[in-house]
């Protein structure tokens, strides 16, 4: 019912360019499909799937995310990489790692290297400048970092426009750090509602609870053993457990698998309690929401336009800031 009110909600939703290809092949077709359902029938012509081996599933090329939500799919930038897994299929790293370089044309060593994962991240700003509210703070600050002229170079701008586009990317940072920070106070704020005796009960309590709930997730974890599996990446579980309030940090692909992640399995991660986990499931899915009202938002002003091609990155960004 979702797809249908987007469907029906959105009156005419613009066909979307992507590429998709069968798990375990090289070639790749090109689709345009304006939502999941038809992006999922033409795969199965296209790919030649038989309906003994539907229904499908659509993942991302680059790291195995399913997409399932037609929300989420009408914030993926042009020309996003699918694979479509037949029936009980499961996508590997292998997938990527150890074949040829089709996705960009660009190896996954190459992408996740300093020197050519800016490229990677200039390439989504120019098919699509609203891709910014869906980075990480770390894609983000890779941008900040490159030099102004490379940039300009590679986005086809003049090293001025750049320079703004940078001003503003840093200023998106900035209003993260900004969130962290007012998220940090209230949490504060609430915590010494429940313990008015004093600021040092306030603090020393919730250590000593952490670390008795840290023991007891221990030895239920010794007593059940590996009976659950994390599929988490030891930097997204990095971010979970150095950052405060990690959700702020983290790309919209990394939020959807934390609050997707098995709950149980997360907290042995982390070393958290079921309901700590829980409360960072939940907020990541919050920010994950809240993230693509904005695109959404974003691709109506679009659509309403139609004399431009597509909004300056910096009134889109100044616009979000004033919500």
């Amino acid at each position: 019912m979702a797809g249908e009110a987007l469907e029906n909600g959105m009156r005419i939703s613009p066909r979307k360019p992507c590429l998709i290809r069968r798990n375990g092949q090289q070639q790749q077709h090109g689709v345009a499909a304006s939502c999941l359902r038809e992006l999922r029938s033409k795969a199965c012509d296209i790919l030649d799937i038989g309906k003994d081996l539907e229904p499908i599933t659509l993942v991302l090329a680059e790291d195995g995310t399913i997409v399932n939500d037609e929300d989420y799919f009408l914030c993926l930038p042009p020309n996003t990489k699918f694979v479509a897994l037949a029936r009980n299929e499961k996508w590997t790293s292998s997938c990527i790692d150890g074949g040829p370089a089709w996705l960009s044309g660009e190896s996954t060593d190459e992408v996740d290297s300093g020197g050519e994962k800016w490229k990677h991240l200039a390439r989504q700003l120019k098919d699509d400048f609203s891709s910014v509210i869906l980075m990480s703070e770390a894609d983000l600050q890779v941008l900040v970092d490159v030099p102004c002229s490379d940039l300009a170079q590679e986005l086809s701008q003049n090293q001025l426009k750049t320079q703004m586009l940078q001003n503003s990317l840093q200023q998106v940072l900035d209003r993260r750090e900004e969130e962290r920070q007012s998220k940090q106070l209230l949490e504060l704020y609430l915590e010494a509602l429940k313990n008015e005796d004093s600021i040092l009960s306030k603090v020393s309590e919730p250590e000593a609870a952490h670390g008795e709930e840290g023991d007891v997730v221990d030895a239920k974890s010794s007593a059940a053993g590996p009976s659950t599996k994390r599929t988490l990446s030891d930097e997204i579980l990095a971010a979970l457990k150095k950052k405060p309030a990690p959700e702020l940090s983290l790309s919209s692909q990394a939020l959807e698998r934390v609050f997707k992640e098995d709950t149980e399995a997360l907290a042995q991660a982390l070393r958290w309690d079921k309901q700590e986990t829980q409360a960072l499931q939940q907020a990541c899915d919050q920010e994950l929401s809240r993230r693509l009202q904005q695109v959404q938002t974003l691709n109506s002003l679009r659509s309403v336009s139609k004399s431009k091609k597509g909004m300056p990155l910096e009134s889109c960004l100044s616009s979000k800031r004033k919500k």
